[in-house]
C-alpha cells in the first residue's frame, strides 16, 4: 500500500540501572562521577529522541536508609546524571521500587521529575501510577505504560497512597486499548521473567501476545539480569517489537568473571544491549495514519569490572564501566596492532581481552536473535 512518512522518532532502550555499593564507589572515585560509568554509551544515548532505562533503585537519600545488599538506594545526583547523559523515560515499577518504603517512592518521583525525567509505573496514588505518560517528540505522541510482575515487598495498600503498578494481563491489555486512540505509538515497560534465564517464560510470551493484540507497538522487558530474545510479533498490518529482557545496563554482578577461568554463562549478567528502533508514522493512500516500529538494531554492551585487581590491592581505584562491545573490540585490535613483541605480558593481556569481548558479542547476538540486526 502506498504510504508517505510524515513523522519519525528514534527510540533507544537499555536494561537495569543497579546501584550496588561498588557501583557507587566507582562513581565516587571518577572525575566526572556517575556519568563516568556509562561514558562509552553516552554518545549513542544522546542521538536518541527518547532514551529509556529501567531504574532498579529508589533515589531517596532524605527519606530512606543507606543502600545495602538487595535493598538499594541511589545517590541524589543520579537523576541529573541520567538526564545529562540523554535519558528521558525511566521505569520505576520493579521489584526494588519499595526498597526505601512508601516515602522512598514519593521522594524518587520528586527527584526524577525535578531532573525532567519521566517516571512510569509508580505514583503518589494508584491513579497517578496507572496514568499513561505521553511524550511528544517531533510531532509524534508516544504513550508509555509501566508494570511489574515481581515485588520483593508489596506496600500497595490504599488507592490514595503511593502505588507501584502490578501486572494484571487483562488490565494491562485494557490500558493499552484505552490509550491507543490518544497516541501515535504505545510503549509498554514490564518487569517480569525468571532471573538469569535466557528464555522468556510462557507467561511472558502470553502477556506479550495479549498486549500486541491490544495495540502495543513496543514492549520493553527487564528483570532477568541476562539477555533474552528480541522478537517481532506480526498481527495483521500491525507489528509489535518485544525485547523480553535487555539485561543489565550498569551493575556489579558477575564481578569475578574471567573468560579464561569460568564457564561462559558466569559472565551473562555483565552483558547488556542498546536496543534502537524508529517509530515511523506513515500516511496511507486512504488518508489514515499508521505507525510502525522499523529498523530494530541491537548494540551489545559489556561491563568492564576491575574487582579482581582492586580486591588484590593491584588497583586503588574501583572501576566499573559499561560500553559498546564493538567499539571495545575495535580499540583492542588497534592496540594490538601497535604493540611490540618486546612486551609479551602486555600482548597476552590484550589478546585475552579481545578473546573475551569477541566471546561476549557472539553470545549476546545469538541470544538476541534474528529480529534485531547487529549494528
Amino acid at each position: 500500500m502506498f504510504a508517505v512518512p510524515v513523522a519519525s522518532v528514534q527510540l533507544l532502550a537499555v536494561g537495569d540501572i543497579m546501584m550496588h555499593q561498588d557501583v557507587k564507589q566507582s562513581a565516587s572515585q571518577a572525575s566526572n562521577g556517575l556519568r563516568a560509568l556509562w561514558s562509552g554509551v553516552e554518545p549513542l544515548l544522546r542521538t536518541a529522541d527518547i532514551a529509556f532505562a529501567n531504574l532498579e533503585t529508589p533515589v531517596a537519600p532524605a527519606s530512606g536508609q543507606p543502600g545495602r545488599p538487595f535493598q538499594f538506594n541511589a545517590p541524589e545526583d543520579l537523576p541529573a546524571a541520567l538526564r545529562a547523559s540523554g535519558f528521558t523515560v525511566l521505569a520505576t515499577a520493579n521489584n526494588h521500587a519499595y526498597d526505601q518504603g512508601a516515602k522512598g517512592v514519593l521522594e524518587t518521583l520528586e527527584r526524577l521529575r525535578a531532573a525532567q525525567l519521566v517516571p512510569i509505573g509508580s505514583g503518589a496514588t494508584r491513579e497517578e501510577a496507572e496514568q499513561p505518560r505521553i511524550v511528544t517528540v517531533r510531532g509524534l505522541r508516544v504513550a508509555f505504560l509501566g508494570f511489574t510482575d515481581i515485588f520483593n515487598v508489596n506496600l500497595n495498600r490504599n488507592d490514595d497512597d503511593p502505588w507501584v503498578r502490578p501486572l494484571d494481563p487483562a488490565a494491562a491489555a485494557a490500558a493499552v486499548r484505552r490509550v491507543r486512540p490518544q497516541a501515535d505509538a504505545v510503549v509498554v515497560s514490564i518487569h517480569w521473567g525468571n532471573e538469569y534465564s535466557h528464555q522468556p517464560t510462557a507467561r511472558q510470551r502470553s502477556v506479550a501476545g495479549l498486549l500486541a493484540e491490544a495495540g502495543a507497538d513496543l514492549i520493553l522487558g527487564h528483570h532477568p539480569h541476562a539477555l533474552q530474545p528480541v522478537e517481532m510479533i506480526e498481527n495483521g498490518t500491525r507489528r509489535t517489537l518485544v525485547a523480553y529482557s535487555m539485561g543489565n545496563f550498569i551493575s556489579n554482578q558477575d564481578r569475578a568473571y574471567r573468560a579464561d577461568r569460568f564457564p561462559v554463562e558466569e559472565g551473562d549478567s555483565r552483558d547488556g544491549v542498546v536496543l534502537q528502533c524508529r517509530l515511523v508514522k506513515r500516511r496511507l493512500a486512504d488518508g489514515s495514519d499508521q505507525v510502525q516500529v522499523e529498523h530494530p538494531v541491537c548494540e551489545p554492551l559489556w561491563t568492564e569490572n576491575n574487582w579482581e585487581d582492586f580486591s588484590s590491592g593491584r588497583s586503588r581505584v574501583r572501576e566499573i564501566r559499561v560500553g559498546p562491545v564493538d567499539a571495545a573490540i575495535a580499540a583492542t585490535r588497534a592496540e594490538l596492532a601497535q604493540m611490540q613483541s618486546a612486551d609479551p605480558a602486555g600482548l597476552r593481556e590484550r589478546q585475552a581481552r579481545l578473546s573475551t569481548l569477541e566471546l561476549r558479542r557472539q553470545r549476546a547476538m545469538a541470544t538476541l536473535g534474528q529480529a534485531c540486526a547487529a549494528p
